[in-house]
Order: C-alpha cells, then structure tokens, then sequence
C-alpha cells in the first residue's frame, strides 16, 4: 500500500507541469530588419519551424521546462540559447542574429545542430575559413547514441564511409577514417581536441592514443583532406573534438550521467559550469571500467577535465584549459580464424596489458579588434606516456609455463614518452570590395616534439599490469626530435550572391632528427644506429568554389595537396643490417571534391558528392643484395594509390511535410549515408627472395589494404514530445589484411581477407520533469558474428572479434 502511497502522491507532483500548457514565441532580426526563412529547433521535443515573411515564428502547447533553442540558416551565424518556461507561460523573445561570416557577440557558435544531431560549418567561423570544404558537423545530444563507450559507430553514423575499426568494447580509443585510409588509431586524421593537438606527435607519430569521453563533448567537427591548407599533416582532414563548455546563462550548472551495463558496465560522468560576469568555468570528471564482451578484456578509465574563461573587456578574452586521462586495459589479444569460428569470445592471451597516461594543456587569449577582425593566440602542450607489457608472439604460439623455473616467461615491455608543445597565432578579417564581403583568414604555427621510445625490455613473468623493467636497461633507446613550422592563407572572394572562390597556401618546414641504440646484441654490445637530420620546405597550394544554386543548398568543389610526413617508425630500421634510403621523404598527393548540398524547408537535409584522391609516394620495404650476395632490407618511397568514389547523406522528415503531423503524432526522421570507394594501388614495387635471388613485381591494380568498397549506415528516429528512439542499420563490406590481397588467411591470423558484416543497434532516450534523462540501448542487436581487423601487433596481434550483443541504461540529471 506504501508502493501505491509513493506513485500517487509523485503523480500528482509531476501531473500539473506536466500538463500546462505554454507558449515560446519571438522575432529573428538581422541587420535591423526581419529575417524569413530562418530554421529555429527546440529540444527537448525535437520541434522545428521556420520563420515567416515577418521573421517571427511560434511554438505552442509546451510543457513547463527548460529548452534550447536552436537558430540556424545559411545567411547567419548559428545561435543556441537556453530558455526556461513556467506553466502557463507566454515567452516572447526578439533575438538579434548577424550573418554567416560574422561572429556572435555573446556566444561564439562553431557548429549547428540540424535536423537530429547533423549540420554543417559557416562558410566563415570565427577563425577559420570553411567554404568549399566537405564537412560535417556532429551535435552529440541530439543523438539516440550510445554514449557512455564512445560507440563510434553510431556517434560518426551519420558522416558517410566512415570505416571503424573495433579494437575493445570500452570504447577507450577511436579508430576512425574514410576513403579507403587506415582507421589505426585515427592517424589518417589531424586529431584535435577544442581545435589543439591531441595525436602523440602530429608529424612524426600521429596515433590519437587520446579521445575524450563523448559524454564531455558537444559536437564533432569532421573536415575532409581539404583541410590540409588549414590543419596541415595527413590525407584524411581534421577530426575535431569540441567540447562543451561553461553555460552563459547560469551561475552554476551541474550535468550527471550513471550508466550500467552488460558485462560489468559501470559509466560515470559528472559536470560543473557556469558564468559569474567576466568569468566563466566548466569541468567534468569521467570513469568507466567493465570486465568486456571477451575474456581477459578488464579495463579502467579516467578523464578530467577543466577551463576557466576571463573576459577582460568586450574585446579581449583569455583561456586555460587542462586535460587529465589515464587508463590501463588488459588485451585480450586476437585470434586464429578457427579459434574465432569455435568462439569469439575466448582469449589465449591473459597478461597483455596497455597503459595510457596523457595531459593536455593549452592557453588562448584573443582579441577582437572590431566585429570583423580578430586575432587568437593558442599555447598547447602535451605530457603522455604509452606503455605496454605482454606476451607479443604470434597468436598461434601458446603463452605457456616454462617447465624449467615453474613460471611464464618473462614478457616484452615497452614504454613511450612524448613531451610536446606549440603554438598557434590565427587571423581572420572580413572586409567590403565590389561591394560585397570578402573574408582573409591568415596563421602561423609552431611545433616542438620530442619522443623517448624505450621498447624490448624484460618484463616480469606475472599476469597483472607491472610496468618493471627486470634489466638495467632497455635493448632499444630511440629518441626522436620534431620540429615543424608553417605559415597559411586562405581568403574568400565573393562574386556576386552566388558564386564563392577560395585559394589558399601553406607554407611548411619540418625537421627529424632520430638518434640512439637500436637494441644489444648477445654480446652485450650496443647496437647503434647512425644519427640522422632530415630536413624540408614545401608549399602546398589548394583551390575552392561555392555556387548558392538556391537561398538553402549550394554546389561545392575543392582540390588541395595534402603530405603525410614520414614516420617514426619509418625511421627505425628492423636490424641494424637493413638501411634507409637517404632521399626518403614524405608521403605527398592531392585530394579533390564535388558535390552539392543543401537543405528543403524542415523536410530534406542532403549533401552527395564526388571524391578523388592520390597518395603518392607512400613507404614500404623490399629486399636488395649486397655484392656479397647477401640479402637486406631496404626503406624508400615505393608506390602510388588512386582512390575514388561517392559519398552520399540524406535525411528525411516526411511528417514535416504535413504543417499539423509533427505536433499531433511526433517526428519521424529517416536517414541515409552511404559511401563507395574504389581505392586501389597504381603502382607499388614489391619483392620476393628465394634461393638467394630477388624478384620482383608491382601491386598495381590491387585494393588497397583495409579499404571497405562499401559502408552503408541507414537509420530511423521517432520522436514524441520529450520521448525519441533510434534504429540504425550497418553494412561493411568485406576488405583485405594485406597489400597482395591475400584470399585465405594466414596461420597467424594476420593476412587474409576479412568478410563483410551487418550490424543492428537500437538506443531511446527519455527525458523527463525537464531536467531528468533516461536513456538505453541494445547494440549489435541481432548478435551478429564480425571482425573489424586482423593486427600484426598490438592490440593482437591476428584477428580482432567484434563485440557480440550487449546492453546498457543509464540515467542522468541536468540543472
């Protein structure tokens, strides 16, 4: 009777804001007068309307709450702001937009949320020139995700022929990329984080061995290859994580999220922000830990997170912002592909454990010198660690007791260490000619890197994560020193009101430097390799137009060069017998767009395009003889890879075609992003050794490893009120392991190909009494068996299981 007692008294608290009934109305102006035709959301609710002849536009029948409100089109700067209705209430609002070129006065806006949880850049943002470009931009809380393990799958769904790769379920690394380019780690990708570096070293070891909590981030930025003119290093584009940030309305305004879920899920993220006059703050503190789909697969995370603003005056801003991670994850290692067929979930590695400590810091000050000129100087640093310990044999080799001492033996041990930092001074101006609004967008960057590589220790025989070195020493020393500096330019030439031309360049100067011991023979000798200097200066030149077909859809193109420097890993060779050709130098090619894009009232959201892409120059090894007779590995540019193909997103809410059908039965959006490339090589040399001789052949007309001709995502979202869930079907189609396209697999488990896989996953989110969230999930809802990757190495090494059916429900707070 108590239970009853409890329900009814909570109903009969809820029942009144629940059911009275208020209205959100106002006016959209810009530059002193009414603006039409401009797209304004709501959410919670997942409403949209559009303004009338009069710039003004209505909501009626909503419940009491706290909501934001979304303002975006393509002739004004994005706005979000936070409204708050009592019941009953009539909220008007007159709301002061500037054009798409422009920046905010009171709230900086990067992105747009657009339809749920997609939308695209200005054509100019606040220190950065997007037209042109192929670009997505992500809003996180608009999607039905699963956020709480960085499910990457569904967090970048909705930016076509993105290719995962699915090393663990804990979601702790992001192994994204598109167009037929390796997902390791995202190196494909410049990765930043708040627009600063985040990748062990951009130039010499670009491995995003960090990503942030998605919980902790309020949108992705997704700029293809380019991106190079502005971002610089990689094929790929940039990939960036914008965090959120301090609320400008609250004092203190406090966000928590709990989530359990299946295999000993446990996901806590807690927030705390606000703005008190000319401060304002915001910090989250995030853990997660579970036991994983597989066995031998615990893990542990931690972020921290914290930046405070100070607003001198209306023109001068400061920043500081500091990052803490720190994670450690048993491996559970790969598999045969009989032993993957027997049973997906088992491991036959139990003491492989990854380890990854990483800070983050940086310090902005900005000065606006008018509404249209501003300068921003950024300082960034980063202090990380990589550190692994385990048994790294071929999976087809038992991690077995030795009879001998009664123990393991004793595992590799290897540890990295990065200490970087730079700078980054940006400079943006708009300004009239011919009578139209012209935009020069100007930087200058600096970068110092320096990476300790210590590997091939002698770890303990145990089974627990123990990072003690048993020697006096490590067998290899590397060090490695990074040096970049580089100048861009890009400007926007406005013809007209339709037609946009956007050149651009950059300069860059890198220099390596590598030196130290490459490992100690049985002698006990040093085996030391002669210290190298690489030095170069290039400049990249790219090209970009924009033609308004119509006021909401536009017709883009773009070409740029793009680099990927040489790397590390390039500079290490496997013995000190084989050697690196001296004249090695960086990965270089061009990448190039065409497509059109746009927007139909609240209806259509689309953006379809053509891409190429050659990446020339690309590192491998082939075999040479000495005139000895002897044979040694040799390191040198080698070959060439053409890819090609189309990227497609639609999005459709056909209720909203309707006026009345998405207040009376809900919100139903349907969408698409599909992808084909065709990447393959053109010409790569490769050789054979048998009985002393070399030969050798050319690659030319094979697929390029780990490149999916196909990713295809579709999806559903029915919204009601504050209710909404999300269907989401997955196609990758299948891919090869190796550069020779090899058809069975290896003993080893490391070449082979790999078969296509669908995926089904389904998420709902509920939001209630305003500030309170319910959210849940099933991922990989049929069970489907699939592997993403074979690896030669960690986290394998051989093949690499995807996660089988799993679930998880989590609950949040926001104030």
């Amino acid at each position: 009777m108590s239970r009853i007692s409890t329900l009814l008294l909570l109903f009969i608290a809820i029942t009144p804001s629940l059911l009275s009934q208020s209205v959100l109305k106002g006016r959209i102006e810009l530059t002193g007068h009414a603006a039409p035709g401009v797209t304004i959301s709501l959410q919670p609710g997942d409403l949209q309307t559009v303004t009338d002849a009069n710039g003004q536009f209505r909501f009626d029948q909503l419940t009491a709450g706290v909501y934001e409100l979304a303002i975006f089109s393509t002739e004004i700067m994005p706005q979000h702001r936070t409204v708050e209705l009592a019941p009953g209430e009539t909220l008007a609002l007159i709301l002061t937009a500037q054009a798409a070129e422009q920046t905010l006065r009171e709230v900086t806006v990067y992105g747009a949320r657009d339809f749920r949880g997609i939308g695209r850049l200005p054509e100019a943002g606040a220190l950065q020139v997007n037209a042109g470009k192929k670009m997505e931009v992500v809003s996180l809380s608009a999607l039905d995700a699963n956020l709480a393990v960085n499910n990457a799958r569904q967090v970048f769904a909705k930016v076509p022929g993105t290719h995962v790769w699915e090393n663990d379920a804990s979601g702790i690394q992001v192994n994204v990329a598109t167009r037929g380019l390796s997902p390791n780690r995202s190196w494909e990708y410049n990765v930043r984080q708040n627009g600063y570096d985040v990748s062990a070293d951009p130039i010499g070891y670009p491995e995003a061995y960090y990503n942030p909590p998605m919980e902790a981030v309020e949108r992705l930025e997704v700029i293809r290859g380019a991106a190079s003119l502005q971002y610089g290093p990689q094929f790929g584009g940039l990939l960036n994580y914008q965090l959120k940030s301090a609320p400008q309305d609250q004092k203190i305004g406090v966000e928590s999220s709990q989530t359990l879920g299946a295999y000993g899920l446990f996901s806590s993220f807690n927030a705390i922000g606000g703005t008190s006059g000319k401060l304002d703050y915001y910090g989250y503190f995030h853990h997660r830990d579970g036991e994983g789909w597989r066995d031998n697969s615990r893990y542990s995370v931690q972020h921290g997170h914290v930046r405070l603003g100070y607003r001198f005056s209306p023109q001068w801003r400061a920043e500081l912002e500091y990052t803490r991670m720190n994670y450690e994850a048993q491996q559970a290692g790969g598999l045969t592909d009989a032993q993957f067929t027997a049973n997906p979930r088992q491991s036959v590695r139990s003491r492989n454990w990854f380890n990854v400590p990483w800070n983050l810091a940086t310090a902005r000050l900005r000065y606006d010198v008018s509404e249209k000129t501003r300068f921003e100087l950024a300082v960034f640093g980063l202090a990380g660690q990589r550190n692994s310990v385990g048994f790294v044999r071929a999976i087809n080799i038992a991690d077995t007791i030795n009879l001998a001492t009664g123990a393991y033996n004793n595992r590799q041990l290897d540890r990295d260490q990065y200490r970087n930092w730079g700078s980054e001074l940006r400079f943006l101006t708009n300004y009239s000619l011919g009578g139209r609004e012209q935009t020069l967008n100007v930087g200058l960057r600096y970068f110092d890197g320096h990476t300790d590589r210590r590997q091939l220790g002698k770890g303990d025989t145990g089974t627990e994560f123990n990072l003690d070195l048993q020697t006096e020493s490590f067998p290899r020393d590397m060090d490695f020193d990074t040096r970049n500096a580089a100048l861009f330019a890009e400007h926007i030439f406005r013809a007209g009101k339709y037609f946009a031309f956007i050149p651009g360049l950059r300069f860059e100067h890198l220099r390596n430097n590598s030196a130290g011991r490459l490992n100690i023979n049985g002698a006990g000798e040093a085996l030391v390799i002669t210290p190298q200097q690489r030095d170069r200066s290039f400049l990249l030149a790219g090209f970009a137009t924009e033609f308004h077909a119509t006021p909401t859809s536009e017709v883009y193109a773009n070409i740029a060069q793009a680099y990927r420097p040489v790397g590390f890993s390039d500079l290490t060779p496997p013995a000190t017998t084989d050697e690196i050709d001296p004249n090695l130098h960086d990965a270089r090619g061009w990448v190039s767009d065409l497509g059109y894009r746009g927007r139909w009232k609240n209806i259509l959201n689309f953006d379809v395009s053509l891409f190429y892409m050659r990446y020339a120059d690309r590192v491998g090894t082939i075999a040479r003889l000495r005139p000895d007779g002897s044979v040694y590995q040799y390191r040198t540019n080698l070959g060439l890879s053409i890819h090609k193909g189309a990227e497609t997103y639609v999005e459709l809410n056909p209720l909203n075609l309707w006026p009345s059908a998405n207040r009376r039965w809900g919100a139903l959006n349907l969408f698409a992003a599909l992808s084909w490339t065709d990447a393959r090589f053109s010409d790569f040399l490769v050789t054979t050794v048998s009985n002393g001789q070399i030969t050798e052949s050319n690659l030319a007309g094979k697929r390029v490893d780990n490149a999916p001709r196909y990713v295809h995502r579709l999806g559903a979202t029915y919204a009601y009120r504050t209710f909404s869930a999300t269907w989401q079907f997955s196609s990758v189609s299948e891919v090869f392991a190796d550069a020779n396209n090899t058809e069975l697999p290896s003993a080893n488990a490391q070449v082979g190909k790999l078969p296509g896989y669908t995926l089904l996953d389904l998420s709902a989110t509920y939001t209630f009494a305003t500030h309170y969230t319910i959210r849940a999930g099933i991922n990989n809802l049929a069970d489907a068996r699939y592997a993403t990757r074979r690896a030669g190495g960690y986290p394998g090494p051989g093949l690499l299981p995807g996660e089988g059916r799993s679930w998880y429900v989590g609950a949040g707070v926001k104030f």
